[in-house]
């Protein structure tokens, strides 16, 4: 620590170390000399770090980002560029400082010894103080009002960076979800989807339903069914037409029956029409009358043998096909019955309500066995076919999902307008929700992480996803479905 040519005078035991003016300068200037060198290898360590940024940046965003914050899920390009750089910057500006401060303490250990016993006792003193520093003295500091300021007009800048996946507690607290690892990686878990081909309807098409196998989409709107073969991306004209109802009044549901032999259809009139489509030319086979002037949503049992139809008038019509008699009613509902599943076994149904209702049937007694109240009109619902969960949408653009059995229930809030569609893929994983705010979101079962999101040109008023989870149509108020492929 001293130059050769100093000659201390021998110190005696007992006795403090007495230092000359010229021998502190030199000292000093030692000191001083020992940090400019420690200085300039932080700088050259952060050079270092800073040269290995692009493969830490790939690394921080596929694999870290995701687990932090769930906020990253369904960012545009754009968006995740500007994000993880801002993170990259953080993570290095954390370790860079706890470096400094290791190597401050090291200085500190090698220079405290050499101080009188009264100023060692100050600076142990301050060295402690300096570990032990509140977040409160760490925000005044910093000025952690400047930041939250930053962060605000950040999410008004970035919109998806905003917590739109909420867990609500029994008591109705609202908490933001931290979503978990493997919430968009894994097996059945897709990427996107890709846009493939649009069928031109020619009127706003408010049902969509596609064959097993996939090869037909059959798209309803006024007063027609129109039959598109999409096995050939090219095809651009319906290879038949189904007219059903009357010409000016709207279909609002056609299901097919598990076997892809017929098909039944529902709208803005009192009769529902069973069309058989194993003749070469599709016929109407036979109608189903009832006492309500509408029926906006069907359901078929996994069986085939009966036929749900949600009535205007509130009630839920059950059709015996094989009859086509009405063998019963469900009542309940106030208002509109606007939506309905059905559980895999065939033994639960759920319907949903213009009166903010969901309610569920037991099929085998005939009784109602479950409501559950909202503060909003129900527009779309979808059973997971893995069961537990039940997925909502509503006028107010939320998506609640709620587990069947217990006080358990997520709220999500990527919509802007009413949510009038609602299909879960078939492997239970994930769902699909389409509103008037022109959007088709894919949700994550049952937290509802943002999987991927499609704006199209006007309200999406139906969906419907292929029995292999490969492709999903979307129906919408510009005369037109569109067919998505689901990349995984």
């Amino acid at each position: 620590m001293y130059p050769p040519a100093r000659h201390p005078v021998p110190h005696q035991p007992g006795q403090p170390f007495k230092f000359t003016v010229t021998e502190s300068c030199d000292r000093i200037k030692e000191e001083f000399q020992f940090l400019q060198a420690q200085y300039h290898s932080l700088k050259m360590e952060c050079e270092k770090l800073a040269s290995e940024k692009t493969e830490m940046q790939r690394h921080y965003v596929m694999v870290r980002l995701p687990w932090m914050c769930p906020w990253c899920f369904g960012l545009k390009e754009d968006q995740t560029e500007h994000y993880y750089e801002m993170s990259y910057g953080l993570n290095i500006e954390m370790h860079k400082q706890a470096e400094i401060v290791k190597r401050l303490n090291a200085i500190c250990a090698q220079v405290i010894p050499f101080l009188s016993q009264e100023h060692q006792q100050q600076v142990v003193q301050a060295v402690e103080r300096a570990k032990q520093v509140t977040m409160a003295e760490l925000n005044a500091i910093i000025g952690v009002g400047a930041l939250h300021t930053h962060i605000h007009k950040f999410t008004q800048k970035f919109p998806s960076f905003r917590a739109y996946s909420f867990h609500v507690s029994a008591d109705g607290q609202m908490q933001p979800v931290p979503f978990p690892p493997d919430a968009l990686i894994g097996p059945n878990i897709p990427r996107h989807a890709r846009q493939i081909n649009t069928l031109s309807h020619g009127e706003v098409v408010c049902a969509v339903t596609i064959s097993n196998p996939t090869r037909h989409v059959y798209t309803g709107g006024k007063g027609c069914v129109k039959v598109w073969d999409i096995s050939h991306p090219g095809n651009k004209t319906p290879v038949s037409q189904l007219d059903c109802l009357n010409r000016d009044n709207y279909i609002r549901s056609c299901r097919l029956l598990p076997d892809g032999r017929t098909l039944i259809v529902g709208g803005e009139a009192s009769t529902l029409s069973i069309w058989d489509l194993a003749t070469p030319t599709p016929r109407i086979k036979a109608e189903l009358t009832s006492s309500a002037p509408a029926c906006y949503a069907l359901a078929i049992s996994p069986d085939s043998k009966v036929c749900f139809s949600c009535c205007s008038d509130g009630n839920i019509a059950v059709w015996d096909l094989h009859n086509q008699t009405l063998v019963r009613q469900f009542q309940g509902h106030t208002d509109g019955a606007s939506c309905i599943d059905i559980s895999n076994d065939g033994t639960k149904l759920w319907t949903g309500g213009l009166d903010n209702t969901v309610r569920s049937w037991d099929l085998r007694e005939g009784r109602q066995l479950q409501q559950h109240d909202f503060t909003s009109q129900i527009f779309s619902l979808g059973y997971c076919p893995t069961g537990e969960w039940l997925a909502v949408g509503m006028e107010n653009s939320n998506v609640e999902v709620l587990h069947v059995t217990k006080p358990d229930k997520y709220q999500l809030h990527l919509h802007e307008s009413c949510v009038l569609s609602l299909r879960f893929a078939h492997c239970g994983k994930w769902f699909v929700s389409t509103g008037k705010d022109n959007l088709l979101n894919a949700w994550r079962t049952p937290y509802g992480a943002s999987i991927f999101q499609s704006k199209e040109s006007s309200s999406v008023l139906s969906c419907d996803i292929s029995i292999d989870d490969k492709y999903i149509v979307t129906g919408s108020g510009d005369k037109k479905a569109t067919v998505y492929e689901v990349i995984y």
